[in-house]
């Protein structure tokens, strides 16, 4: 990183990993970039304090990195890192006033648990339980909800049928994560398709 530019400092965006939104902007120092590589939760250098401060220290809400990306003139930071609770100090999820949640983003969150739950296999989880049936039980699950949405699309209740096509989507989730893939994989097969 080219600290010399901004008399040693870079700006440092950070970014959801799940949800790709803006958080906030940051400034660091090399002290406070080694420290958030190093502790894996991000630091900033204060300008005002002239002192470098975990973002979380007094809230809690911590900012776990995921990845640390440099910029094509090495003079800013791009760090993509999962949020523990409101970013901005006045309570909002983001320094922006944006929310932080829902939208397309949220099936990569879910994704992310139902990798998590097979991993771990806590009990009392549904999808632990399905993870502990198998295979077959899962893709008999995917055709189930497969046939309930047909016969919902077929009906005037809409609250049905986005029920059903919700159910069909986790339960595809499920068996994605069962035979070891992710709807990444999916993507980049319509990508192909498209392309």
């Amino acid at each position: 990183m080219n600290f010399e530019k901004l008399n040693g400092i870079v700006p440092a965006v950070i970014q959801d990993a799940r949800t790709n939104k803006v958080l906030m902007l940051g400034f660091m120092n090399q002290e406070a970039l080694e420290r958030t590589r190093k502790e894996g939760m991000v630091t900033f250098y204060s300008r005002t304090k002239g002192r470098l401060w975990t973002k979380g220290e007094e809230s809690g809400n911590f900012l776990h990195v995921e990845t640390i990306l440099e910029d094509c003139d090495a003079d800013t930071l791009l760090i993509k890192a999962r949020p523990v609770g409101p970013v901005c100090h006045t309570g909002s999820d983001t320094c922006f006033e944006e929310e932080n949640r829902g939208g397309v983003e949220f099936i990569a969150q879910l994704q992310d648990l139902i990798h998590r739950r097979k991993e771990e296999l806590p009990e009392n989880s549904y999808t632990t339980s399905l993870f502990k049936e198998g295979i077959n039980k899962i893709a008999q699950k995917v055709g189930e909800e497969a046939v309930e949405l047909v016969i919902e699309a077929k009906d005037s209740n809409d609250a049905l049928f986005l029920n059903e096509a919700a159910d069909l989507v986790y339960h595809l989730l499920v068996l994605l994560a069962a035979r070891g893939y992710g709807i990444k994989d999916i993507s980049r097969v319509l990508e192909e398709r498209h392309g």
